[in-house]
């Protein structure tokens, strides 16, 4: 199977099993998504959305947030792990939106990657989530996959990004990467399959032999 084919058949099936692609991290707004996909670096979305309403019942927009001291929101945001320099950064980068941005989260890549603690992953996210324009965020469990399935063999999530931007029709970006995550978690974890167990896997290469393993992010 080409690498087009293993493509075409990947979107075609997960599109089969996911026709709705629910946004995982729970929000009201950009500023409250931008807030929580920050949080969710090495933490999952499942105690992100346990601390967030605690946190955004204090502040939910920027104006309210850069006026919240930082101790008090590493004290609530302490279970996602990596809380001072997350704490930290929230304060910060509500302060950047107040007295550059009117308050607003900028519907700019490059601005928002300039913000404390937002990188291209996490703008990326806010980008196709928040304002719907097409962006293919990439983490560790995209980038597995993508390897898994023959996609990349990029080196780092930067290099993966590309390669599946050029795969996949772009209308396709933002349901997409929600997809592969969400078919990871069900069928293809990291310890539930070595590359061999999954209908994709098993698709895409019959005949693989070994476990894969794949290049780290």
């Amino acid at each position: 199977m080409l690498k087009k084919e293993r493509a075409s058949f990947i979107l075609s099936k997960l599109n089969a099993l996911y026709e709705e692609t629910p946004i995982p991290l729970n929000h009201k707004n950009n500023f409250e998504l931008l807030v929580a996909v920050l949080l969710s670096a090495q933490c999952t979305d499942e105690r992100v959305n346990q601390v967030t309403p605690h946190l955004f019942k204090l502040a939910d927009n920027s104006f309210e947030m850069r006026s919240i001291p930082i101790e008090t929101i590493y004290n609530i945001i302490r279970p996602c792990g990596l809380a001072p320099q997350k704490s930290k950064a929230i304060h910060n980068l509500s302060s950047i939106l107040v007295e550059k941005y009117d308050g607003k989260v900028p519907k700019d890549i490059k601005a928002l990657e300039t913000l404390p603690g937002v990188g291209h992953k996490t703008a990326s996210v806010v980008m196709s989530q928040g304002f719907g324009e097409p962006a293919f965020p990439v983490d560790t469990h995209i980038h597995r996959l993508a390897q898994r399935w023959g996609l990349t063999s990029g080196k780092n999530v930067k290099q993966t990004e590309g390669d599946l931007k050029t795969l996949f029709p772009k209308s396709a970006w933002n349901k997409l990467h929600l997809q592969i995550i969400f078919y990871g978690r069900q069928y293809c974890s990291a310890r539930g399959c070595d590359g061999r167990v999954c209908e994709i896997c098993k698709t895409c290469y019959p005949n693989r032999k070994k476990a894969f393993i794949a290049n780290k992010a």
